[in-house]
């Protein structure tokens, strides 16, 4: 039996005989199934023709990005504390050469979700680093398809981890829309990982808020006051968002008020 990984989310499936019948995660209204229909394809199938490539961002800060491109084509980032090493967010391919290169800069002690659509191969990357805790807001219970006991769920706005970093429930694109707030980062200034909750836009210098990218649903005004309302109160200077190169290196709090404002302005 194989673990069949949906080509256009990246989630991994509990092993089955055959490819699940569909997807759920990509028939959901935030996502979407290709036009040539659900294709599938497994560890096995990838990892020939694909690879993770490492790269440091700011110090205590690694991106992990497989090349070519795969699925949404999201980064996972490697946030590294006194405490342990927290991998924030998934990616589909997990092979030798990057376990080596993670452990390299110290292994994984815990993973945590945004949500769904960066869950990826989660299950399979804790394996790989001693079954590593996964940490996932209880809201996303539905959303696992390949359950584990390694999963822990969590309720709540707020979970502090061990390794010095917090999560931070922010709804919006999913109700459990998760953040990261790493204290250390941007020189002590604080970083906020968002992945697309608060998504950089090209410019770098604002966020947008939807509720789907692919199919371009924007947020309502109240939600949008609602995540930022979130995310306000915390000590960052910093974002990183979900894809290669999206971050706001400096003023990002002023930022995301000025993309709250002008986001309400055209919604309305």
């Amino acid at each position: 039996m194989d673990n069949y990984i949906c080509i256009t989310c990246g989630n991994e499936y509990t092993a089955t005989e055959s490819p699940p019948p569909a997807c759920p995660t990509c028939e959901d209204e935030r996502q979407y199934v290709r036009p040539e229909g659900q294709a599938w394809t497994t560890l096995g199938e990838m990892a020939p023709g694909s690879r993770n490539r490492v790269k440091p961002l700011e110090p205590g800060l690694t991106q992990i990005v497989t090349d070519p491109e795969f699925a949404i084509g999201q980064r996972a980032l490697l946030v590294q504390t006194q405490g342990g090493s927290v991998l924030w967010d998934c990616l589909s391919l997990v092979d030798p050469d990057t376990i080596a290169a993670v452990e390299d800069l110290g292994g994984i002690s815990a993973l945590a979700m945004s949500h769904p659509h960066m869950f990826g191969s989660m299950v399979e990357w804790s394996r790989a680093f001693g079954n590593a805790p996964i940490y996932l807001h209880a809201s996303y219970k539905e959303w696992v398809r390949r359950p584990d006991p390694v999963i822990r769920f969590w309720d709540g706005d707020r979970l502090d981890l061990e390794e010095g970093v917090s999560l931070h429930r922010c709804g919006g694109h999913f109700k459990g829309s998760t953040v990261l707030l790493w204290p250390e980062g941007a020189d002590g200034r604080g970083a906020l990982l968002t992945s697309d909750t608060l998504h950089v836009t090209p410019d770098r210098r604002h966020v947008g808020f939807m509720y789907s990218f692919p199919n371009y649903i924007p947020l309502s005004p109240a939600a949008v006051d609602a995540v930022v309302g979130r995310v306000m109160p915390l000590e960052f200077d910093r974002v990183y968002s979900h894809f290669n190169n999206l971050e706001i290196l400096s003023g990002a709090k002023e930022a995301i008020r000025r993309s709250a404002e002008r986001h309400k302005r055209a919604v309305q």
